[in-house]
């Protein structure tokens, strides 16, 4: 009973953070809940399994990656051009345009370029092979060591190794060739765009330029840009914030809307 008690404790310690891990790989709100308190459940059923080979929170997060990745199973991976898909949806549907400017006209709902940026990274790193995107928020997110990370995936140290790596390369590329505040040439501006929308009177290029990733451009080492990225990302629960309901139902729905606008 002692110990049940004492993890019980642990696990609150770290839930938060468990479900914003859940939520970043289903996008999905009510299904992070639900699979949370699966995590949960299924901990304290088997407890009596931990022997204390890694430390706790190791173990609860390898109980959710697997209840994560069996969610998942029968999902398609997005596709890097999805958000243009999206977009385009909304622009040939009235009906689609009105009701994401109703949630946007919401007193509750206000834009925030950070957080845009970290709802910009959880909708491109579902474009990884879901290995890949598990062990980069893992590493790069959720600060797990690689071993803990193996414990976690049930992966070879060089197999996580090379996810993580092939992930940043794949994220470095795609941002440079679409994003529009780190390359003047990028093909999405919808930060921008939709901080045109929420604040009319606020200049964007001033919001967007107490960003450090917009100060750090010039040099041109996409790596760092990354780095400085996935600091913000860091730094941002995707389930709070302003902007969560926008952008909960924009990554909640995307899927459909793609499947739809072929």
């Amino acid at each position: 009973m002692i110990k049940t008690e004492k993890y019980q404790r642990e696990f609150v310690a770290f839930q938060n953070e468990l479900r914003s891990f859940i939520y970043r790989i289903v996008t999905h709100r009510e299904e992070a809940e639900d699979l949370t308190q699966e995590t949960f459940i299924r901990t304290f059923q088997k407890l009596d399994s931990f022997k204390e080979k890694s430390s706790f929170k190791t173990w609860v997060f390898s109980i959710a990656t697997n209840l994560a990745k069996d969610s998942l199973r029968a999902r398609t991976r997005w596709g890097e051009d999805w958000m243009d898909r999206v977009k385009d949806a909304h622009v040939s549907n009235k009906d689609l345009m009105q009701k994401k400017q109703k949630i946007a006209n919401s007193p509750d709902v206000k834009f925030d370029m950070s957080e845009h940026l970290n709802y910009c990274f959880n909708c491109t790193s579902k474009t990884l092979l879901l290995t890949n995107q598990i062990c980069l928020l893992l590493k790069e997110v959720y600060d797990f060591k690689v071993s803990e990370i193996m414990q976690i995936v049930g992966l070879s140290e060089g197999k996580v190794k090379h996810a993580i790596a092939n992930s940043r390369k794949d994220l470095v590329r795609i941002f440079e060739n679409k994003c529009a505040l780190i390359n003047k040439n990028g093909t999405c501006s919808q930060c921008t765009g939709l901080n045109n929308i929420f604040n009319p009177k606020q200049n964007t290029q001033e919001q967007a330029n107490k960003l450090k990733i917009i100060k750090e451009k010039r040099n041109k080492n996409y790596d760092q840009l990354l780095d400085l990225r996935l600091q913000m990302v860091k730094a941002i629960d995707p389930l709070e914030g302003d902007g969560i309901d926008l952008h909960n139902y924009l990554l909640e729905n995307s899927p459909a809307w793609v499947k739809k606008h072929k």
